[in-house]
């Protein structure tokens, strides 16, 4: 008998890092589905449209993609976007907001695709589960202190969830990227709000930001290898993307804490 093509759904996979590890999945044989308010111009990608902060959205997206393959073998959480800007200074809707999408969008979602997930079981491999984390949820970065948070809650989610869906052999993993050149550099919501109260340390930090995000790695190189990941025979529970932020990753089990943020604080101020 034929072997069933794998199904793989990723959320905001119309640019950026979604989009490059849809086309890489595309090149494994996966069947692609995006879900997310755009559609992903890759061809073969079946997109439906989705937000992932609507319940009602998010159900009648798995529900098509129930409908037309049955289980899911791969679930990306990948949608979300920055805001930065000091704590103080910024809007509770603004950090509200950046909370709704980043984690409880990813929670909404990993909800509807779990009893897809647990219906897979396509070959030896059980369904699995890939949250786009960041390096600011082990180093949370001044002026972004949000975004920072919401991915370090991302990696507890990851974290719990592993072990709440071993017993379905569900393996869950939180890739933290470091810097990436995508659009998410001129998307991020931007306050400069105190900027002079606080001697233009603001400006300076997320310029800081941006050159090194611009530097960064491609999204088409980061694509592939989150597909290597989803592909382990053993995914990790956390697992690093980029050379210079394993460094740092595994520095941070070395240095006191007050010596990491101090290295941090040099970085971007």
């Amino acid at each position: 008998m034929e072997n069933k093509k794998k199904v793989a759904v990723i959320t905001g996979a119309s640019s950026g890092i979604g989009l490059a590890a849809a086309k890489a999945l595309l090149a494994r044989g996966y069947t692609v589905y995006n879900l997310s308010r755009s559609r992903c111009p890759e061809n073969g990608v079946v997109s439906l449209r989705c937000d992932v902060c609507s319940e009602a959205d998010i159900a009648g997206a798995f529900a098509k993609v129930a409908e037309k393959s049955g289980g899911i073998d791969l679930l990306i959480c990948n949608a979300g976007y920055g805001i930065s800007g000091a704590v103080e200074f910024t809007e509770n809707a603004d950090a509200e907001r950046l909370f709704e999408v980043n984690f409880f969008g990813v929670y909404k979602c990993i909800k509807s695709a779990l009893p897809l997930l647990r219906t897979c079981e396509n070959g030896k491999k059980a369904g699995r589960i890939i949250v786009t984390s960041s390096a600011a949820a082990v180093f949370a970065i001044p002026f972004q202190a949000f975004y920072s948070a919401s991915k370090a809650a991302l990696n507890s989610l990851a974290f719990a969830l592993s072990n709440e869906l071993s017993l379905f052999k569900i393996q869950v993993c939180a890739a933290m990227l470091g810097d990436v050149r995508t659009g998410f550099t001129d998307a991020r919501e931007k306050t400069f709000a105190g900027d002079e109260l606080y001697g233009g340390m603001i400006s300076r930090s997320v310029s800081s930001m941006e050159k090194d995000e611009r530097g960064g790695m491609s999204a088409d190189a980061v694509g592939r290898k989150i597909c290597r990941i989803a592909e382990k025979r053993r995914m990790p529970v956390r697992c690093t993307v980029g050379g210079k932020y394993k460094l740092f990753v595994f520095l941070s089990r070395l240095l006191p804490q007050r010596l990491q943020n101090k290295i941090i604080g040099k970085m971007y101020m």
